[in-house]
């Protein structure tokens, strides 16, 4: 049985590294988890002990095969969660990583099994991300960034990479929630900012700090 503690590392870690792309330096998850790089290195030992993350000293550590599953399994629930949260709870997408978070740590595979099934299976969460299936899959899909969008061209929102409630309230603000059609006005050169309308509505402006944080398909 893994503690709370550790599924948190767990789980920060196959992200920091791209899901076993990539090792992660030991500040960037002191840094994502706000506590301190000695604090990581005691939890990192513990997780090599338990052959959930490969670490050697001074060179960083990235997630094991082992550890994805559970990283995976750990994903699969908070998503399934936030889904229920807001489709059968009312929350809106900006209240439930918190309450999800807590959700995620309950152990019982016969609760998130029939959760998915009461849920009709989704394949997403509120802010677009794919939920891994019972297998550990997840779907792959082809998403580009709003950042990288030239003018006039039209995408449909599929994701969003930040998830902090000031952060999905703004979008709520402007109108913007998955599924919405962006089209791209204009692009500001000094600043990088983009002027958009969102399903045909008077345009507005957004800085490159959110756009970079918008997943769109390409409409044509």
């Amino acid at each position: 049985m893994n503690t709370l503690a550790e599924e948190n590392y767990i789980k920060a870690i196959f992200h920091l590294s791209d899901a076993g792309q990539q090792e992660v330096p030991t500040n960037a998850i002191a840094e994502k988890l706000d506590t301190t790089p000695a604090s990581v290195t005691d939890m990192l030992k513990k997780l090599s002990h338990k052959g959930l993350v490969n670490y050697k000293k001074y060179q960083g550590v990235n997630i094991s095969a082992t550890g994805k599953t559970l990283a995976l399994k750990i994903i699969r629930k908070h998503r399934l969660w936030e889904t229920f949260l807001v489709e059968k709870l009312n929350f809106t997408w900006d209240e439930v990583h918190d309450v999800a978070e807590q959700l995620e740590h309950v152990q019982s595979s016969l609760l998130v099994e029939r959760l998915d099934r009461f849920l009709g299976y989704p394949e997403t969460d509120p802010h677009g991300e794919p939920i891994p299936t019972a297998e550990g899959k997840i779907m792959a899909r082809l998403k580009i960034v709003l950042a990288d969008f030239e003018p006039n061209q039209t995408g449909k929102v599929v994701a969003v990479e930040d998830s902090n409630p000031s952060f999905l309230q703004y979008l709520d603000k402007i109108g913007i929630a998955i599924g919405a059609s962006i089209r791209i006005v204009d692009i500001i050169d000094f600043d990088k900012s983009m002027q958009i309308s969102v399903d045909n509505n008077p345009k507005v402006s957004v800085s490159e700090q959110v756009t970079n944080n918008i997943y769109c398909v390409l409409e044509s």
